[in-house]
């Protein structure tokens, strides 16, 4: 039995139709995540350095836009969190074949792999498609000169496929509006397609600090689009969202997220 037997069909049909890219479907998001330990090994130091490398080469090969992070303030820390965008499910494979054939990439990852020690204690990885009201990864605005925001990752799990559909719906027809208006500076968000805890979605935001995030929040609890949505029968957390999970990342000093 192989891999391809599991691959959900939303995945399988976008993979058929994926050539030429079309700029207004939604990308693919992958989030890999490097659980680290505090030790001798330098996990952190290492493995940030590999980043560098790795995300130079995903660009090179036609993936991004790549964002890289840093646990900040998030249970089970510390860990690195990277993001890569995809056009089509065909680039994922495409991406792939392009990263074996670079030479300069193959010798970090040989000199990577050589170290002593461990470079992580574990990596995982999950596979989003893009919502089609925010079909793209959405950088902020700035340059690699600015500091760096602050960016939080939330994942809603909900209680089968189709609270979930209506979760989705409910972010499309006025809740990812709602973000913007309150400032929230929204990246990407993305129903999970391979992964843990499915049915879920997870999506990204951004702030200047902790006290912008306090305000964001504050503006979106009071945005009429979204108190007029959560008041909808149907559409209450608790009907349609059995678990919130969040946490908080500030950017690596090379992402193109910042």
């Amino acid at each position: 039995m192989t891999r391809r037997n599991f691959v959900p069909a939303a995945f399988a049909a976008a993979s058929a139709t994926a050539a030429p890219a079309d700029p207004t479907q939604p990308v693919f998001l992958e989030l890999r995540r490097y659980q680290l330990r505090n030790s001798a090994d330098n996990q952190r130091q290492r493995t940030t350095a590999f980043l560098r490398e790795q995300s130079a080469a995903l660009v090179r090969a036609g993936a991004g836009p790549i964002g890289a992070f840093a646990s900040s303030i998030a249970p089970h820390s510390p860990f690195l969190l990277v993001l890569v965008s995809y056009p089509t499910a065909a680039a994922i494979q495409e991406v792939a074949v392009k990263l074996a054939g670079d030479a300069d990439y193959q010798k970090a990852l040989t000199a990577y792999n050589a170290q002593p020690g461990l470079n992580y204690e574990r990596m995982e990885s999950s596979l989003l498609l893009a919502f089609a009201g925010y079909p793209k990864v959405v950088p902020p605005p700035g340059d690699a000169k600015r500091a760096g925001r602050l960016f939080e990752v939330r994942t809603y799990e909900s209680n089968n496929t189709s609270t979930l559909r209506r979760k989705v719906q409910m972010f499309n027809d006025g809740e990812i509006g709602a973000f913007e208006r309150a400032g929230g500076q929204p990246v990407f968000f993305g129903e999970t397609v391979i992964g843990p805890n499915q049915p879920s979605l997870t999506y990204m935001l951004s702030y200047e600090d902790l006290a912008g995030r306090d305000k964001v929040w504050k503006a979106f609890g009071a945005d009429p689009t979204w108190v007029k949505l959560r008041s909808t029968p149907g559409l209450s957390d608790a009907e349609i969202v059995s678990n919130i999970s969040n946490y908080l990342v500030t950017p690596l000093p090379f992402s193109q997220i910042r």
